[in-house]
């Protein structure tokens, strides 16, 4: 099997624009340009994001598991009315990529859901971003994308200081250690995201990941929460997390990641605990500062090098 680093590194051809997701991929793209992969993964991680904050309002009424089960399983229900994926047709290492895609997808967001269940979630996504961050640096063939994942990194790590009223410190060891687990799989996710995307067309790949992933968080969702997950106005609201979290985010960073190298799309990533801050701050009033603000922009200045870096290269 090819190597991961070199496996993602490339680029494929752009998806046929026959589905609605690909048809807003190619606007985007004809509109902005090279942009147009950054506008999507710009996007998908304010959707993601204010998702998640609004999944940490559901958490009272099915806990953390039950939380990923609706959003998975739902997510998986929306993606294959909408994609009605092909199931012939593909060989052992297809359906090994896309059950890898499938298991790296549940795993994050079960670690990443037990980890918001027990720290804030600004603090959380800035651990978990480690993750893209360390692919990033094993993916990078030039200098100067180590100098912006290291200025990433900086404001990865201010930001996190900044946040809960005094640093990692002062944060819940066992929900700091999900949100690191969960970066991990982050960045395996990121991996097999980028393959998928070129064995499989339009979001088909996805919607079987998706699909696979909601069976293996199932049982867990069903342990802790029950008939609860069956109350309407919580699957109301585990639908609009589906939609917000998983559909709309995972489906433009699939067409993003066919149009990005690795290790631009992992310091774009560094975007990510910005965005939930300012998310947490908005919809659960979750305090920011001066130095927040300080890392954000320098979070923001790291992501913009490295898509001028990217764009230059491309000329």
């Amino acid at each position: 099997m090819d190597s991961p680093v070199k496996d993602i590194a490339g680029t494929a051809p752009a998806a046929d624009p026959a589905t609605a997701p690909a048809a807003t991929a190619a606007v985007a793209d004809r509109r902005g340009g090279r942009l147009g992969p950054v506008a999507l993964v710009v996007a998908g991680g304010l959707s993601v994001q204010f998702g998640s904050a609004l999944a940490v309002l559901l958490m009272p009424r099915a806990g953390a598991l039950g939380v990923v089960t609706l959003r998975l399983v739902l997510a998986a229900v929306v993606l294959l009315a909408v994609c009605r994926p092909r199931i012939r047709g593909y060989g052992r290492a297809d359906w090994g990529t896309v059950l890898a895609f499938g298991a790296a997808m549940s795993g994050m967001n079960i670690l990443f859901y037990l980890s918001v269940d027990r720290i804030p979630l600004g603090a959380a996504v800035t651990l978990e971003v480690l993750g893209p961050l360390a692919l990033s640096v094993l993916a990078s063939r030039r200098l100067v994308n180590l100098l912006w994942a290291g200025l990433a990194l900086g404001g990865v790590v201010l930001l996190g200081g900044g946040l809960h009223g005094g640093g990692f410190d002062r944060l819940d060891p066992v929900g700091a250690g999900f949100a690191l687990a969960a970066g991990a799989m982050w960045a395996t996710y990121i991996v097999f995201s980028a393959r998928t995307g070129r064995r499989f067309p339009q979001a088909d790949g996805l919607a079987l990941a998706m699909a696979f992933g909601a069976v293996l968080s199932l049982p867990f969702g069903i342990l802790e929460a029950g008939d609860r997950l069956l109350v309407p106005s919580t699957i109301g609201l585990g639908l609009a997390v589906a939609l917000m979290s998983s559909v709309l985010p995972y489906t433009l960073e699939l067409l993003a990641l066919r149009r990005l190298p690795a290790p631009t799309f992992a310091i774009l990533m560094s975007l990510e605990p910005a965005i939930a801050a300012t998310a947490g701050f908005l919809v659960l009033h979750q305090a920011l500062g001066v130095t927040d603000a300080l890392a954000i922009a320098l979070v923001i200045a790291a992501s913009m090098g490295a898509v001028r870096t990217q764009m230059s290269r491309s000329q």
